[in-house]
């Protein structure tokens, strides 16, 4: 089996062509060929694959499916979308440009920038923001509060987190806020993001039982309204150097929460973001780089 590895900013996904291939169980070769001691290594795998038939008929020229480190199906992935659309541009899958890629998210439109005929940088429009906690999903559990509009429901509720030495020393804010871009994401504020003992808290978040489908965890540091800091912990894979939906909930998070400006620059360990929650259409908008780092073929089983 043929793959490519390859990385938007440093989230890095093993990238497989299932339109010519036939894998029969992608969630065990998620797990093998994502391993970075035995395998490829990797966040996960990513199959390009043909449009379903609800997909043709909405306009989808290809189609995303992937898995997390673990084997988990996951709705969407926006660092891995951007190399999506390397993937199928510069061989040849599909050449349209805005291109229309089927998730589980739904269809999504990127326009592609080129250099020397091949993609380099990629704008994803990630769609609206989910803010129902049925939809996220985020389970209240008695924390329903009287608010002016439904949103407001998943803003600012109190942490589930003990008080801990870790959490003074890094400032956060003893609230969080839960958005869902396709898949779900819950975003904490602190002073200083390295202060947060992220593999040690990280799953325990993610599997909390507020969240019934578990959660990607986020921690961000405000810079100014216009630049933002972050750290994740991916549900399903872990600490990875940068989450595109991740980036996207964290805009959301910021503007409804009055601490930043609808157009930022996000850093992630592995980059830099640009991200742009649209007033008029109420999308979200992303824009970074879809790096190939190297080709491999992986042998049958």
């Amino acid at each position: 089996m043929d793959f490519v590895k390859m990385q938007g900013i440093g989230n890095d996904y093993v990238y497989v062509d299932a339109i010519n291939q036939k894998i029969a169980d992608p969630a065990a070769l998620a797990i093998r060929i994502a391993d970075r001691h035995y395998g490829v290594g990797g966040d996960g795998l990513i199959l390009v694959a043909d449009p379903t038939g609800k997909g043709k008929e909405g306009g989808a020229d290809i189609r995303m499916r992937m898995f997390n480190a673990d084997g988990s199906e996951a709705e969407m992935c926006g660092n891995g979308i951007r190399c999506v659309a390397k993937f199928a541009y510069d061989r040849g899958i599909s050449r349209a440009n805005p291109m229309r890629v089927e998730t589980l998210r739904g269809i999504l439109t990127l326009d592609l920038w080129l250099e020397h005929g091949k993609v380099a940088q990629v704008s994803v429009n990630m769609g609206p923001p989910i803010l129902k906690p049925a939809e996220i999903p985020v389970l209240l559990m008695g924390l329903d509060r009287v608010v002016d509009h439904p949103w407001q429901q998943v803003l600012n509720l109190p942490t589930m987190l003990p008080t801990s030495d870790w959490i003074a020393a890094s400032g956060m804010a003893d609230q969080f806020t839960c958005v869902s871009m396709g898949n779900p994401h819950v975003v904490f504020f602190c002073r200083d993001v390295n202060r947060i003992p992220l593999e040690a808290i990280g799953p325990k978040i993610e599997k909390h039982e507020l969240f019934p489908k578990r959660i990607n965890v986020h921690f961000v540091q405000v810079c100014n309204s216009k630049e933002l800091i972050m750290r994740t912990w991916e549900r399903g894979s872990g600490v990875t150097l940068a989450c595109g939906t991740g980036a996207s909930a964290v805009c959301v998070a910021g503007v409804l929460t009055d601490r930043c400006d609808r157009l930022v620059r996000i850093a992630l360990p592995g980059g830099q973001l640009g991200l742009k929650w649209n007033h008029a259409d109420d999308c979200v908008y992303m824009t970074g780089p879809a790096v190939e780092v190297f080709t491999g073929t992986w042998p049958e089983e």
